[in-house]
């Protein structure tokens, strides 16, 4: 079933516009970022072998509808069990949308959730709140059970189960804590240290890359492409960042790496995405 946008003009539905192009926005900020080593940018698809640019911007604008019905539908409600039924029903509804836009590819269904969650999140407060209650009210969310969810297992979850790693949904059960404590304070730090933009999101994602136990990374080339994934980012930060030389090339030599093991950070994307629309919509 295609989402259709909301027609009536109040000054929910305008906010809950807002929020949609945002976080549609923030989709498009991280799939055109470049370079990333494994994902798809600006420069080619990594080391996928069913994603483009093209696709993924695609993706993005179909999901803009999805996002906007879930900012009313949580327009300014308390959590309750009968909120998290609804976000459920419509991010499932945004993922066929999704996959009628990119002809069944896997394109951002991490995202969904995060961005949901956190769209939903901000509507609840009238897109008023900081990014901690943002995250806090996320979290509350997401702890409920969600009934209609397909009982199926997905490559993440069979990731998590095999090498008893967190996944997506305990990142979000614990209130985002990689771009809380990783990814935005290392993209405020790289803006105050003089990086441009581009240079202090891919310093946001490194910082992610460094800690997190990535699915994706884990389902394709399993713990060992996971560890070298980790310290090469921790390689980047620990030269500078993306701004240095030094940094560039351990970047450099971290992409290498990565697309010897056919490896993409996918999860790491999806929080970077979650960072830059937290970053873009509440008070720090």
């Amino acid at each position: 079933m295609k989402i259709q946008p909301y027609s009536r003009h109040s000054d929910a539905d305008d906010a809950a516009s807002l929020l949609a192009k945002q976080a549609t926005q923030a989709l498009l900020d991280e799939a055109r970022l470049s370079p990333k080593p494994g994902l798809v940018d600006s420069r080619g698809s990594g080391a996928h072998q069913d994603l483009t640019l093209d696709l993924m911007e695609r993706s993005a604008h179909s999901l803009t509808p999805a996002f906007q019905q879930l900012a009313i539908a949580s327009w300014q409600r308390p959590v309750d069990s009968a909120l998290r039924q609804e976000i459920g029903r419509i991010g499932r509804d945004g993922e066929r949308s999704m996959m009628l836009a990119t002809q069944g590819v896997n394109t951002h269904r991490g995202a969904i959730w995060a961005l949901g969650l956190l769209v939903s999140a901000v509507a609840m407060q009238g897109a008023k709140g900081d990014v901690y209650a943002t995250l806090s009210l996320a979290a509350q969310v997401a702890r409920l059970p969600d009934h209609a969810s397909p009982k199926v297992f997905s490559k993440g979850l069979r990731a998590t189960q095999r090498y008893q790693v967190p996944g997506a949904r305990e990142e979000a059960q614990q209130g985002f804590p990689h771009v809380i404590t990783l990814a935005l304070p290392q993209l405020w730090r790289s803006r105050q240290q003089g990086a441009t933009e581009q240079e202090a999101r891919i310093d946001a994602l490194m910082a992610i890359m460094t800690s997190l136990s990535d699915t994706c990374v884990l389902s394709r080339g399993g713990l060992s492409a996971l560890k070298a994934m980790q310290q090469g980012a921790a390689e980047v930060l620990a030269n500078g960042g993306y701004q240095t030389p030094a940094g560039r090339l351990a970047l450099a030599h971290l992409e290498a790496r990565m697309l010897a093991d056919h490896v993409s950070p996918g999860g790491a994307a999806d929080l970077l995405a979650a960072a830059l629309f937290l970053d873009r919509t509440c008070r720090q």
